[in-house]
């Protein structure tokens, strides 16, 4: 991949993601050229940083590859970031969303910082993906003033290219009228301009209660920091019909979460599971929730630098968009986790990879080797992208690999050579 000063191409292929592709599996960009998704959660974007932090936190992210945001247009509930703000959902002019709490009033002031933020991505070429409601705003946002509320968001804000709309209900039958009222209003605000999905907290799947709905894009899954539900429940979600997207949009955050600690090993971990069974994924830093003004620390999380070796890695694939998950390649492993070995393949047969999240030894099934056979065999580096010789495939035999010595983790590549 050719870059330019330290950041990814903003054009052609490595657009930003804006669209769904014709079959449901990935996204696209507005010339329909495929668009890598990599996002991060940068909940407060809005409400905590003058535009020129801001721009200063998107810049940072868009060298490292990350080409969707996911924000809170209101920001995190104080009852999660403890009282260091004077009033629930207060940005940093002390101003809030609403005139009385009332959605139905918005505050102009609130919502002028707002506006000098929502159109850097624009700037930075990645996509916003917007929450307009949190299941903590029920009882401010009631169904009877949701439908309002979204219009009033939507129509303001239709003519931001880069975005998309986001809810964050609990995955309960209960909350699924008041995602359509929200739904409807985001429609009839920016006249369909935007795509919409729901991104459940707390559970594990949208598609588990809403899968249906005709406005939902694309599905989300908030797994937290019980992360090795990623494989399967990113999985179901591939096979479900009608086919649709499937985002990762929230495991467990770099940095210690709920009194677990996920090393830059499990940041790693997390995104090859997403990507190899058929999913995009978002990244998160915890200090990013909850201490946002130490930003100069945690955008340099070694997590957060090693999925820019993840993109290039998978990126760096022939037609990297036709993945296929591909758990038939495997057909034994030793001393590897649960998901110790998952495998994808291209889906004209010109490369295979297997991720190996633990140092284990993996062999190759015959009969799903023989579509690539003759090939060459590479190991890579995850934190580096290095890459060194595994050796040639000249027949369909049931070859083992074990993980170089030294390395936490590793990917092997398979490539055809005809």
């Amino acid at each position: 991949m050719t870059t330019t000063s330290g950041q990814f191409p903003t054009t052609g292929r490595s657009g930003n993601p804006l669209g769904v592709s014709a079959d449901g599996r990935y996204f696209v960009d507005t010339h329909g050229s495929p668009a890598f998704w990599l996002g991060d959660t940068q909940w407060e974007l809005f409400r905590r940083f003058s535009p020129e932090t801001a721009l200063q936190i998107l810049r940072d992210r868009q060298a490292k590859g990350f080409s969707v945001i996911l924000v809170m247009l209101t920001g995190v509930d104080m009852a999660y970031i403890g009282p260091d703000l004077q009033a629930p959902y207060t940005n940093l002019h002390g101003e809030q969303p609403w005139i009385g709490g009332d959605p139905d009033t918005p505050n102009e002031r609130y919502f002028e910082h707002v506006d000098s933020v929502i159109r850097l991505g624009e700037v930075t070429n990645q996509t916003l993906v917007v929450g307009v409601y949190h299941q903590w705003h029920r009882d401010i946002i009631p169904l009877g003033k949701a439908r309002r509320w979204a219009r009033w968001v939507a129509r303001r804000y239709r003519d931001v290219t880069n975005l998309m709309w986001s809810m964050y209900p609990r995955a309960e039958e209960s909350y699924i009228p008041v995602c359509r009222e929200l739904a409807a209003g985001l429609q009839e605000g920016d006249e369909g301009r935007h795509l919409i999905s729901v991104h459940p907290d707390p559970s594990v799947a949208s598609s588990s209660f809403i899968h249906g709905e005709p406005w939902l894009a694309f599905n989300m899954i908030q797994t937290c920091v019980a992360y090795d539900r990623i494989p399967e429940a990113v999985g179901a979600d591939y096979a479900r019909v009608p086919v649709k997207p499937v985002v990762m949009a929230e495991g467990g955050y770099e940095g210690i979460e709920f009194g677990k600690l996920q090393t830059a090993r499990e940041i790693r971990r997390q995104a090859f599971w997403t990507q190899l069974a058929g999913g995009h994924h978002v990244y998160g830093h915890n200090d990013a929730w909850t201490s946002p003004l130490a930003y100069e620390a945690w955008l340099q999380s070694p997590g957060a630098q090693d999925l820019r070796t993840f993109r290039e890695i998978i990126t760096g694939l022939h037609d990297w968009w036709t993945l296929i998950p591909a758990p038939d390649l495997v057909i034994a492993d030793a001393g590897c986790d649960p998901h110790g070995a998952m495998a994808a393949r291209a889906a004209d047969g010109r490369w295979a990879i297997v991720y190996l999240s633990a140092p284990c030894t993996v062999t190759l099934a015959p009969a799903a080797t023989a579509a690539f056979v003759p090939a060459s065999a590479w190991w890579i580096r995850p934190t580096t992208g290095e890459r060194s010789p595994a050796g040639e495939i000249l027949t369909p035999a049931g070859m083992s690999y074990g993980v170089p010595e030294g390395w936490e983790d590793a990917v092997l590549l398979i490539e055809a050579l005809a």
